[in-house]
């Protein structure tokens, strides 16, 4: 029954998708309703909860004491995971982290890695002998689709909330200062359409997947391109347009 539900599922997203149309009545380029609550677990150095449609994620911030790399001894560690809680989607099961956390986390990583969202140089105590160590955990409390998107945006909502506990080092605590916003945004190709912010019903249907975070400079800062179709290169530059745009819109939201 599962299957032929499925298979009905996928006819009619189709149909839908060959006109332009989504179930749900969104435009092709609109994103579902996104609420973002920061400072939800007060025990984290900086946390942030990320509603977006159905989907549920919870980020949070701790921060410790450590040693630096051999190959930087002046910069902090920043250090990201996913954990994909199989109470979020009965695809998910508990044991070691699966390929599409460690996706997932490296996605994430990569946007503010590459965009140089935090000075990791600032988060140096002394160099080559003591740095912070920054853990950024990503939690999926609910998936309904584009966890790229929404773990995005609750990481980078989650640095602008954190705080650097300093007073550990006989220091004075100090707020992360972040000094890039790098936005991520998904788009999944459904026949010959584009569609932004994809349900899980459209990721299950889509031919190909492609994720761009953009910079507030309009800076492209990583892609990830998933699923096995493919898209033209006028998609892409349709994509990255789209992702510009948008990106604006959800970045005044994050600093919000």
């Amino acid at each position: 029954m599962t299957e032929v539900v499925s298979e009905l599922t996928r006819n009619h997203i189709h149909r839908l998708a060959s006109d332009g149309k989504r179930v749900d009545g969104r435009a092709p380029d609109e994103f579902r309703p996104l609420k973002i609550e920061k400072s939800f677990v007060h025990s984290a150095e900086g946390s942030a909860r990320v509603h977006l449609g159905n989907t549920d994620v919870l980020i949070g911030i701790k921060m410790d004491l450590g040693e630096p790399y051999a190959d930087t001894p002046n910069k902090g560690v920043l250090t990201t995971s996913a954990e994909l809680i199989p109470m979020a989607s009965p695809d998910f099961e508990s044991g070691p982290p699966r390929e599409s956390a460690i996706e997932l986390a490296r996605v994430v990583d990569r946007g503010i890695r590459e965009t140089e969202t935090v000075d990791l140089e600032k988060l140096c105590i002394e160099p080559g002998e003591k740095v912070w160590i920054l853990f950024l955990d990503m939690h999926i409390l609910d998936f309904d689709g584009n966890l790229f998107d929404a773990c995005s945006f609750g990481a980078l909502s989650a640095l602008t909330d954190t705080t650097v506990p300093a007073s550990r080092t006989n220091g004075e605590d100090f707020k992360l200062e972040v000094e890039h916003y790098p936005v991520s945004v998904t788009a999944v190709k459904i026949g010959r359409f584009i569609f932004l912010d994809p349900s899980l019903d459209e990721e299950m249907v889509a031919d190909a997947r492609l994720t761009v975070a953009i910079d507030e400079n309009g800076d492209i800062r990583a892609m990830q391109k998933g699923l096995s179709g493919s898209f033209t290169f006028d998609e892409v530059e349709k994509v990255i347009e789209l992702a510009t745009l948008r990106g604006n819109e959800i970045r005044e939201t994050i600093k919000g």
